[in-house]
C-alpha cells in the first residue's frame, strides 16, 4: 500500500512528461530543430519529481485544470459540430477526447495531492 501511495503522487507528473515527450517527438519529426523549446515545458514536472514543492504543485494543477476545461469546451464544440471541421479532424476526435479527459483527470489529481498533504 505504501508503494501505491508513492506512485499515486507522481503519476500526474509522469503522465504530463510522457505527453511532452510525445509532443516533442511528433514535432521533431516534421520541424526538426525548432521542436526543442517544447522540452522546456517539462522542467516544472521534473522539478516536482526531484524536489516537490506544494505551491508549484498547486499552481501547476490549477493551470492545467483551466487549460483542460478550455480543451473540454473545444472538444465539445467539435463533437457537436458547432463549427465546421474537416474529415481528417473528425477521425482523431475519439483519441482527442481520451486525451482531453486524461488531462483533466491528471490536473485534478495534482490539485488533490497538493490539498491533501505536503509531500
Amino acid at each position: 500500500m505504501k508503494m501505491f501511495s508513492k506512485f499515486s503522487i507522481i503519476t500526474p507528473y509522469l503522465y504530463f512528461l510522457a505527453v511532452i515527450a510525445y509532443w516533442f517527438t511528433m514535432v521533431n519529426q516534421s520541424e526538426g530543430l525548432s521542436a526543442y523549446p517544447i522540452l522546456l515545458f517539462g522542467i516544472p514536472f521534473i522539478w516536482q519529481l526531484v524536489k516537490p514543492n506544494e505551491k508549484l504543485n498547486f499552481s501547476l494543477g490549477i493551470t492545467f485544470v483551466c487549460l483542460s476545461s478550455y480543451m473540454i469546451l473545444a472538444y465539445l464544440s467539435d463533437s457537436l459540430n458547432i463549427f465546421s471541421i474537416s474529415e481528417n479532424t473528425k477521425q482523431g476526435l475519439f483519441l482527442g477526447g481520451l486525451f482531453v479527459v486524461a488531462n483533466f483527470v491528471m490536473a485534478l489529481w495534482m490539485v488533490r495531492n497538493s490539498i491533501k498533504k505536503v509531500f
